[in-house]
């Protein structure tokens, strides 16, 4: 016979990924009792079935490419991979999809811990329906955080749901590659998921509606992004959706796809990577004046604007400020301040900066795509600026020219771009891509957010011979242009 019972709590923060356990993390630091809510596993989309299991399968695609450029090295990385080692990595990488360790992290951090569907009831109160079928009725006295995140969002295509198609979760779970496998979408899960699948054996075709890969990043990161997709053996066609696909072969094994250009493909599988939506269908919304499915607008504390009281916050991808996990945590960090901070009844420091505002979210939002070559961006791209009426001035440098790059890779090709402020005279945008450049993006980072001047940036000196040394070159740049 089901069981219903009630529990009062400071916060209940709805989905154990990793923004909620951080935003319990930060409200339990600060002596407030905690519930974690969650319907699947606990650690949530990231550690199962986004960034640890897709760079499990890109890191030894990316390194490969760069050891066969390399002398001593080139003639030993002429073979395949061995897919079922890079398979059997992936699959400890994601923990077997067992969520053990993520539970005993959080009793060992003094959070509860409730697993079920957990929906808003009302003003500070949750329901949660357990597996069993029981039902767990939560009231909170000061906050609930809603970290519900964000799923794939498949295109209005008639007959999908028949056509049983891979979104980011069966790409990145995949226990074979497919012989053959078609890939719609011009994005990072497009051409990371691209990258890795042509490399374990599948021949991949990759179908963009836009003109370009990357279409939110400089327009020479899709460029470079390109070149190598299509040097590794992938079909990259632009300008093209999809207009109709149905199962079809024996036991319906075979996918045919129709393109905008009237053309057909027939492939194994079909990966549609065009988007992400907000997991709020089924929440609660309703109950306190929202509509279910919207993504949930905050401020800069992550409180939910069209709520009352300063008691509901929206934190990570489900209030589309950001959709980057290492984002998301850092919101979590920011709104278990603001949570601790209200309950004490303190004024809350917002602002520009300040340790109770997300400012981050709108200017340094830093991103890696893992595909070969690496692009790392973060602050402003030029379309950005121009968009927003900022005037900036852009510095460009071939990062091949470098020592530490050639030493790297002796056929390194890649660019670096920086956008300053031209009034401020403070870097507001940095994109590079190249063979390594993720480790260029913190410092980026920190020249952005810490508003660095540039004539600081010249004392700022980088080791030789390393590819950090394009931020000299790109200074250099500027003052002999």
């Amino acid at each position: 016979m089901p069981i219903e019972n009630t529990r009062t709590y400071d916060v209940i923060v709805i989905g154990a990924g990793p923004v909620g356990e951080n935003v319990a993390d930060r409200t339990t630091a600060a002596g407030l009792s905690t519930v974690l809510v969650e319907s699947e596993l606990a650690g949530g989309e990231c550690s199962y079935w986004a960034c640890e299991p897709s760079k499990a399968l890109l890191r030894p695609v990316l390194l490969r490419a760069d050891a066969a450029h390399v002398p001593g090295l080139d003639s030993a990385m002429k073979g395949p991979l061995d897919v079922e080692s890079v398979l059997a990595h992936r699959n400890r990488m994601s923990a077997d999809w067992q969520d053990d360790g993520q539970v005993e992290w959080i009793k060992s951090a003094g959070i509860d811990l409730v697993r079920g569907h957990g929906r808003l009831t009302g003003t500070r109160e949750v329901s949660v329906s357990s597996p069993e079928g029981d039902t767990v009725r939560l009231r909170a006295r000061h906050a609930v955080a809603l970290c519900t995140g964000s799923s794939a969002a498949l295109p209005p295509l008639p007959g999908i749901e028949k056509l049983l198609p891979w979104t980011s979760r069966e790409a990145t779970s995949a226990q074979r590659a497919p012989q053959r496998l078609v890939i719609v979408g011009a994005g990072v899960v497009g051409v990371e998921m691209a990258t890795a699948w042509q490399a374990l054996g599948s021949r991949v075709t990759l179908l963009a509606r836009e003109g370009g890969l990357l279409p939110r990043m400089e327009p020479f990161a899709g460029e470079l992004v390109t070149e190598r997709l299509r040097e590794a053996g992938a079909d990259v066609r632009f300008d093209i959706s999809v207009v109709g696909a149905e199962r079809v072969g024996e036991g319906g094994n075979e996918v045919r796809v129709t393109l905008s250009d009237g053309g057909v493909i027939t492939a194994d599988e079909i990966l549609f990577a065009t988007g992400r939506a907000p997991r709020s269908q089924d929440i609660g919304l309703d109950t306190v004046g929202l509509n279910p499915g919207d993504w949930l607008a905050t401020d800069d504390s992550l409180t939910v604007t069209a709520v009352p009281g300063h008691w509901l916050y929206a934190v990570g991808d489900v209030n589309r400020r950001a959709l980057f996990t290492h984002q998301g945590k850092y919101q979590a960090r920011i709104a278990g301040a603001v949570i601790a901070a209200r309950a004490r009844g303190e004024r809350l420091r917002t602002g520009r900066w300040a340790p109770h505002s997300s400012t981050a979210d709108s200017e340094a939002v830093p991103g890696v795509v893992f595909t070969d070559p690496e692009v790392a961006s973060v602050g402003l791209t030029v379309r950005e600026a121009e968009r927003t009426g900022r005037d900036v001035e852009v510095v460009d440098y071939e990062i091949g020219h470098l020592a530490g790059a050639v030493q790297y890779r002796p056929d390194y090709h890649g660019r670096a771009r920086i956008l300053i402020d031209r009034e401020r005279q403070t870097v507001v945008g940095a994109t590079f891509a190249g063979p390594g450049v993720a480790e260029l993006l913190y410092s980026a980072t920190v020249a952005i957010t810490g508003e660095v001047p540039v004539e600081r940036l010249w004392h700022a000196v980088p080791a030789f011979p390393t590819i950090s040394e394009v931020w000299l070159r790109l200074l250099e740049t500027r003052r002999d242009s």
